[in-house]
C-alpha cells in the first residue's frame, strides 16, 4: 500500500503542476505503463481529456487543439513504439511553433537496456524536435523531489511558452504497481508563478525605423502564417497609416473581415498577379515588411528572391532567422505591436495604386471563374462562396492550400484558415482538424486530397469517442495533384507510377464504417446541392471526383485569363 500511496502523490503532482502551468487540456492513448497519469488525467475536474488509440492521430489531435487555441495540450502514450508515433506531429509542432507538452512513460531504470518487452530507449527520442527534454525521476518518498518536479514541469512549459513556442518532452518512468489511490488528493502545490514580458524597441532604434520607412516609395507589406490571436485591427491601422499594400497569404486571416477604408490595401491575389512578367517589373519594391512566415505562394517567392528589395524587414518574436529566401536585411525580434508603435504616418503612393487596379482585375476575374468538368478550382471557389459566417476551413497541404490562396477572395464573413504549415505534409491533417473543431467548437469544414485522406484514415477514431463537427470534402483525383504541375509531369515513363499513384480507392465505405453522412459528387451543381444539405451526422463526408489532367488545364487556362486582362488594361 505503501508503494500505491508513493506512486499516487507522485502523479497527482505531475498533474497538479500541469495544471498550475496552464494546462486546461490532455489527450491520452491507452497503453499499460502510462496507466497512473492516465487515471490522474482521467479523475482531474479541472483537466479535459480526450481519447485516441492510434497514437499518430493522437499526437495531430493534440496539435490541432494546441494550434486553436494557442495554449499548451499535453500528449500522453505508453513506452516503446507508441511513443515513436508521435515523432511526425511533433517535428509539425516544432516547425510550426506549437506548445505541446509530450509526456512518454517509461520503464524504470532496471529494465532498460536488458530486452524487456515494450523498452525502447526513450531519452532525448524527439532530438532537435524539442525545445527542452529531461528523463524524469521515479517516483519517491521525498519532499525534495516534490519541488524538482514541479519546478521542472514548470519551467517545461513555461519553455514550450516562451516565443518561438514548440514542443517539449518529459520522459516518465513508473514502476509497477501501476495503479493509484482515487481518495487521495494532491499535496499543497509551491508553484512559480512565471511572467513573460515581450520585447519593445528603445527611442533610438524606433527613431532608425522610422526614418527607413520613410524614406521608402515603394513600400510592402506581406503577412504570413499568423497565430491565432494576432490583433487584426491593430495591423490594419499600421497599414492604414502606411498606405502600403498588404500581400495577405490566407492563413494570415486579414482576407476576413477587412476594415472598409483598407480593403483596397488588401492584396489577395499576388500569387496570378506575378505570373505576368510586365507587372512584375511595375511591381517591384523598395522595401517590404514580412509578418509571419514566407507565405504559401511560389511566385511571390521567386519574385522576391529574383528582385531582392534593398530593404526587407522581418518581424518575428524569435531569434530563429526564416529566410529561406535569402532576402532579409533587418531581422526585428520583437512582437508587431512594437513596430505599429513606430512612427509611421505616410501618403498613399502611385505604387499602392498599381497593386490595387490589378488586385481589383485580378479578383473580377476570379469570380467569373466557371472552371470545367473535373476541376478543383473551382470546387474550392464555389466551397467559399458557400461558407457560412463563424467558419473555420483547415486545409490540406499540398494542392488544397495553392487553391485556397487562389480562390479564397476578399469576405466580410467571419471565416479562420488553418493548415499545417510548419513542415507542410499531407499526413495527420484529419486529425490536426478534428483537434481544431473541438477547440474552437465552431463550425469546422475539412478540405483535403485523397492521398491525404489515406495517410490519416484512423484520425476518423477520435470521433468514436468524442463529439464532434466536421465536414470533410475529400477531392479525389485518385492519386498526387500537385505534381502535374512540377517538371517531373514532363517524363511520360513512370511518372504514374512514382508520382501520380492512383490508388482506384473511394471512400463510401470508409464513411458507413464510421457512421458518417456520405454522398459522391461529380460536378460543380451536384456539390452545391449537397453541401446545402443539412449536417445529420457528427462526421459528413463530401467526395468530390475531379481529373488531375483537366485540372492542370483549367489552372492554367485561369491563370493566362487574369494575366492577359492584366497586360489588356496596362
Amino acid at each position: 500500500m505503501d508503494e500505491r500511496r508513493i506512486l499516487t502523490d507522485h502523479v497527482l503532482r505531475m498533474t497538479d503542476s500541469l495544471l498550475q502551468a496552464g494546462v486546461e487540456k490532455a489527450v491520452i492513448s491507452p497503453g499499460s505503463r502510462s496507466t497512473p497519469l492516465a487515471y490522474a488525467f482521467a479523475s482531474s475536474d479541472k483537466l479535459e481529456t480526450y481519447m485516441q488509440v492510434d497514437e499518430r492521430s493522437a499526437a495531430y489531435f493534440a496539435l490541432g487543439l494546441a494550434k486553436a487555441s494557442g495554449k499548451p495540450v499535453v500528449l500522453l502514450c505508453t513506452s516503446g513504439t507508441a511513443a515513436s508515433n508521435f515523432h511526425p506531429a511533433i517535428t509539425e509542432a516544432y516547425y510550426a511553433r506549437i506548445p505541446l507538452i509530450v509526456l512518454t512513460a517509461d520503464r524504470p531504470h532496471e529494465l532498460r537496456g536488458v530486452g524487456a518487452p515494450q523498452a525502447i530507449d526513450q531519452l532525448d527520442m524527439y532530438g532537435k524536435h524539442v525545445k527542452f527534454s529531461v528523463d524524469l525521476p521515479l517516483a519517491e518518498d521525498n519532499e525534495e523531489l516534490d519541488w524538482f518536479l514541479e519546478r521542472h514541469i514548470s519551467r517545461a512549459v513555461s519553455v514550450a511558452m516562451t516565443k518561438p513556442m514548440g514542443p517539449i518532452h518529459l520522459n516518465i518512468p513508473l514502476r509497477e504497481p501501476l495503479l493509484i489511490d482515487f481518495d487521495r488528493k494532491p499535496r499543497t502545490s509551491t508553484f512559480v508563478e512565471r511572467v513573460h514580458g515581450e520585447l519593445e524597441l528603445t527611442a533610438s532604434q524606433q527613431q532608425s525605423l522610422a526614418t527607413l520607412l520613410s524614406k521608402a516609395e515603394k513600400g510592402l507589406l506581406i503577412a504570413g502564417e499568423l497565430p491565432i490571436g494576432f490583433d487584426k485591427a491593430a495591423f490594419w491601422s499600421f497599414a492604414r497609416k502606411l498606405q502600403w499594400p498588404v500581400l495577405c497569404d490566407p492563413l494570415s486571416n486579414l482576407r476576413s473581415e477587412v476594415p472598409d477604408d483598407c480593403k483596397s490595401l488588401c492584396i489577395v491575389h499576388y500569387d496570378a498577379l506575378l505570373k505576368s512578367g510586365q507587372f512584375q517589373l511595375k511591381a517591384v519594391p523598395d522595401t517590404v515588411i514580412r509578418f509571419g512566415a514566407q507565405p504559401v505562394s511560389k511566385p511571390l517567392s521567386l519574385f522576391l528572391k529574383k528582385y531582392r528589395p534593398k530593404v526587407f524587414i522581418a518581424v518575428d518574436e524569435s531569434p530563429e532567422f526564416r529566410d529561406s529566401l535569402g532576402v532579409v536585411t533587418h531581422h526585428l525580434q520583437l512582437s508587431p505591436e512594437a513596430l505599429y508603435a513606430v512612427p509611421n504616418e505616410q501618403e498613399a503612393t502611385p505604387y499602392s495604386l498599381i497593386w490595387s487596379s490589378a488586385e481589383d482585375i485580378a479578383e473580377t476575374a476570379t469570380r467569373r471563374y466557371e472552371g470545367m468538368a473535373g476541376d478543383e478550382g473551382v470546387i474550392v471557389k464555389t466551397l467559399f462562396e458557400m461558407l457560412p459566417d463563424r467558419t473555420d476551413l483547415f486545409s490540406g497541404s499540398s494542392m488544397p492550400i495553392r487553391d485556397v490562396d487562389t480562390f479564397f477572395c476578399k469576405t466580410d464573413k467571419d471565416i479562420t484558415i488553418f493548415s499545417n504549415r510548419g513542415t507542410n505534409g499531407i499526413d495527420g491533417v484529419v486529425s490536426t482538424a478534428f483537434g481544431i473543431d473541438a477547440a474552437r467548437k465552431r463550425t469546422t469544414y475539412l478540405l483535403i486530397g485523397d492521398l491525404s485522406f489515406l495517410h490519416d484514415v484512423n484520425g476518423l477514431i477520435v470521433s468514436r469517442f468524442h463529439e464532434t463537427n466536421l465536414t470533410i470534402i475529400i477531392v479525389n483525383n485518385d492519386g498526387g495533384g500537385i505534381f502535374s504541375y512540377l517538371p517531373q509531369s514532363t517524363v511520360e515513363n513512370h511518372f504514374e507510377e512514382l508520382f501520380g499513384t492512383p490508388t482506384g480507392l473511394t471512400f463510401e465505405h470508409i464513411g458507413a464504417m464510421y457512421d458518417a453522412q456520405y454522398a459522391a459528387v461529380h460536378s460543380v451543381e451536384e456539390f452545391k446541392k449537397e453541401f446545402q444539405k443539412e449536417k445529420t451526422k457528427d462526421v459528413r463526408i463530401i467526395e468530390v471526383f475531379t481529373s488531375r489532367p483537366v485540372n492542370v488545364e483549367a489552372h492554367r487556362a485561369y491563370w493566362a485569363s487574369v494575366v492577359e486582362e492584366l497586360e489588356r488594361n496596362e
